[in-house]
């Protein structure tokens, strides 16, 4: 049921290993650059060779070289990155998943992204938001939507308060296992900025606010555990994708279990340090309890 989500987190890992090896002169070429390109710059990107929840740098290394680059081709390569754990990934239909996430300015926004695997879908809609920005191209200035979370360095301290990671069981902090998260004057090292002033994470490709007014108590399309079907390809106007509702069950899971898959606890402390708050309006999935009752009312048992 979960073999192509996890097949690409396999191929993650490998292009990680690859990317390791590779020097660290490689730069973005002016002409027409590939994804990669993009991965070869690995060493370039990550000083201290670890992506883990260091994707603002990603974003960071595109932006620099979008004013030479056409629209489509800074789009392009914003999809070979995942932007929780910042891993590199090569796009596909497979990847590709449809969220909603509360938008910086109001309301909400529907989009797709690129996951490394699974997991990122609870932890985008855990602590991610989306907002905007102006991107400097060969055309000219492109308004932009990126998904963003609060400035860790707010709180620097905190990347050195020990905790437990859930795949192993042994003490660790967020400087040992996520080392290019950096602060510097009080700011996250390296980071771009979005239009409300936060951190941007990544893109969100094809982004659409929704205009609709929603209830406080509003969530995105419940589905109990025997009608998700993790991993089904949907098509929307010839674009297939993976929606994430259809991951609920399982978030709900990993979250009774203390989220022990995907990033584990990394990208959650980092973005938890200081996180955004949504509009009483937001669009959400389920939280655990939540979905516990949804599935009773299926008469459903949850995924264990």
């Amino acid at each position: 049921q979960l073999g192509p989500p996890l097949a690409f987190s396999r191929q993650s890992m490998l292009i990680n290993a690859i990317a390791l090896l590779l020097p660290a002169v490689c730069a973005l070429p002016s002409q027409n650059p590939t994804i990669y390109d993009l991965h070869a710059d690995y060493a370039r990107v990550f000083k201290y060779g670890n992506r883990n929840a260091a994707s603002h740098l990603w974003v960071a290394h595109i932006l620099k070289a979008a004013p030479t680059l056409p629209k489509m081709k800074v789009t392009e390569l914003f999809t070979g990155f995942c932007a929780v754990s910042g891993s590199p990934v090569r796009p596909s239909d497979y990847n590709r998943y449809r969220l909603t996430l509360p938008a910086a300015g109001g309301g909400n926004v529907s989009a797709y992204m690129h996951y490394c695997c699974w997991p990122c879908v609870c932890d985008v809609q855990d602590f991610v938001m989306a907002d905007t920005k102006a991107v400097q191209t060969q055309e000219g200035p492109v308004q932009m939507h990126f998904a963003v979370i609060g400035d860790p360095c707010v709180r620097p301290d905190e990347l050195h308060r020990p905790f437990v990671q859930p795949f192993y069981g042994q003490e660790t902090t967020l400087a040992r296992d996520a080392p290019e998260v950096r602060c510097v004057d009080g700011r996250l090292a390296g980071a771009v900025i979005s239009d409300h002033g936060h951190v941007m994470i990544g893109p969100l490709f094809d982004a659409q606010p929704l205009h609709e007014h929603v209830g406080s108590d509003f969530m995105l399309e419940a589905r109990h555990a025997e009608s998700a079907q993790p991993g089904r390809i949907s098509r929307i106007d010839g674009v297939a994708f993976q929606d994430e509702t259809e991951y609920a069950p399982l978030c709900a899971k990993r979250e009774r279990n203390g989220h022990d898959s995907g990033m584990g606890e990394i990208f959650r402390r980092v973005a938890a340090i200081s996180p955004l708050v949504s509009s009483p309006g937001r669009l959400s999935l389920p939280s655990a309890t939540q979905q516990h009752s949804i599935d009773a009312a299926a008469n459903q048992t949850p995924l264990k």
